[in-house]
């Protein structure tokens, strides 16, 4: 590898707030933030709005879409097609 061009990868902590989680991991971020984690050290800490935690793929939840409201608001907004203009 080639030296001097390649980031600095450090201990950072990031933290998803709709789950109240926190991940210790290794990144290339920084943050001038920072939070006392539960080895007694402090970290940089990074919040993200979803992680595993909180994504509906990873946790199993889904959201329901209102496929029906969304196609009859269509046609309230510019009307229904006629057949015969097609």
């Amino acid at each position: 590898m080639k030296p001097r061009i390649h980031p600095v990868s450090r201990t950072v902590v990031f933290r998803d707030r709709a789950a109240d989680v926190a991940f210790l991991t290794r990144s290339t971020a920084g943050s001038d933030r920072t939070i006392d984690w539960q080895d007694g050290n402090t970290y940089p800490v990074i919040d993200v709005e979803i992680s595993s935690a909180s994504h509906p793929y990873y946790t199993g939840t889904s959201r329901v879409v209102d496929t029906a409201g969304r196609v009859e608001r269509f046609e309230r907004r510019y009307g229904v097609a006629d057949a015969a203009q097609g």
